[in-house]
């Protein structure tokens, strides 16, 4: 048996940043066009008007600031409200697989390794830019790495994961080192016309290098433990699939084919899952809330990470254990958990503990409990 480690990671951040000030701008304006055009079946009790939404209400909801997206310009008309992402040719590199690049070369970098010496690239993501060929087998071939590569989706938990998958595979002997990387063109499937969610996504990239701990040449994150569960729910759902097309073969213009949830229920059900999951993984490794310096929580909501940090530490965590990066990132899916952990780590000194942790649609939940060395 072979002891993984994080040895490098990275995080593509796109330019371009939407603030909640410019977008209540382009919602209000959409909002009074949908109004004005049914104005009638308004009047008429037919149809309810579409209300306004608002900074306030956003960070209330959700302690979300700002996002950063791949395109601004669609989202931010009120004629359009999604992003205009260019359609690429099949000879040109994909929209994933180009951000993918740039994490995987920062992970790459701080763990001064070459492309060549890496035996597996799992791309792991809520959506994917297509069917196949896998996005990672791509993304393995721009990089110019080793071995093999695949595709896999457990929504916002695909990070975690892939982490067991690629440390399962370590453990047994099988490779000696992966790429985990989560691509998240989330601004792609958000609806930005519906004011109860118009808010929650970012785009972003984020990946981690894991090897073998006796090949690391510098500090590194000893991965001492995962654990992952699945219960299935409906709550979070997208539709969206080759199967759904109408009887001409044109996608349906279905609000279901986007994300959507139920909040009140997700909220509801979803945080005990977490925190249950969370309290047995640190029990079955002998690990005490005091023995955590920190934890990295998936990015999803303000008001539910504070809740979860409450349950596992048994206090109000401080700012520095449980740091948050929602309200300048958003919710980013998968990746949040990494951003979090590649933004905030480096002051972790040899034998800190911390515990990373994402959950999600399935439901899904996976945490990977680490050691610095």
């Amino acid at each position: 048996m072979h002891q993984p480690a994080i040895t490098g990671h990275g995080v593509f951040t796109p330019s371009e940043v939407i603030t909640n000030d410019e977008l209540v701008v382009a919602f209000n304006a959409w909002a009074d066009r949908w109004n004005a055009e049914h104005a009638d079946a308004i009047a008429a009790g037919e149809v309810e008007a579409k209300a306004h939404s608002s900074s306030e209400f956003i960070v209330a909801a959700s302690g979300i600031e700002r996002r950063h997206v791949l395109d601004k310009t669609g989202i931010l008309d009120p004629e359009v409200m999604h992003p205009w992402l260019r359609e690429r040719t099949d000879e040109e590199p994909g929209q994933m697989a180009e951000m993918a690049l740039d994490a995987c070369r920062q992970a790459l970098d701080m763990a001064g390794l070459e492309a060549a010496k890496v035996d597996a690239v799992i791309c792991a993501a809520s959506n994917h830019e297509r069917a196949y060929p896998a996005v990672a087998v791509e993304i393995q071939d721009l990089l110019g790495a080793g071995g093999f590569a695949f595709d896999m989706n457990v929504a916002c938990s695909s990070a975690t994961f892939g982490i067991q998958a690629a440390a399962d595979m370590i453990r047994s002997g099988s490779i000696a080192r992966a790429l985990v990387v989560n691509p998240e063109i989330c601004s792609a499937h958000l609806e930005w016309r519906d004011r109860d969610c118009h808010f929650i996504f970012g785009d972003v990239c984020t990946a981690v290098l894991i090897e073998r701990e006796d090949l690391a040449r510098g500090p590194h994150f000893r991965i001492r433990s995962t654990r992952l569960a699945t219960q299935f729910s409906n709550n979070i759902r997208n539709n969206n699939g080759f199967l759904r097309r109408t009887r001409k073969g044109h996608m349906e213009d279905r609000r279901d084919m986007q994300f959507m949830q139920n909040g009140r229920k997700v909220f509801k059900e979803v945080l005990p899952l977490v925190s249950q999951h969370i309290a047995e993984h640190m029990a079955e490794e002998g690990v005490e809330a005091a023995d955590l310096k920190r934890l990295w929580l998936h990015q999803a909501n303000k008001t539910m990470n504070d809740y979860i940090g409450r349950k596992v530490l048994g206090r109000e965590p401080l700012a520095e254990e449980q740091p948050n990066i929602l309200q300048d990132y958003a919710n980013t899916s998968s990746a949040g958990s990494i951003i979090a952990f590649a933004k905030h780590s480096a002051d972790m000194a040899p034998g800190d503990l911390g515990l990373i942790c994402s959950f999600g649609a399935g439901y899904s939940v996976g945490s990977v409990i680490v050691e610095r060395v």
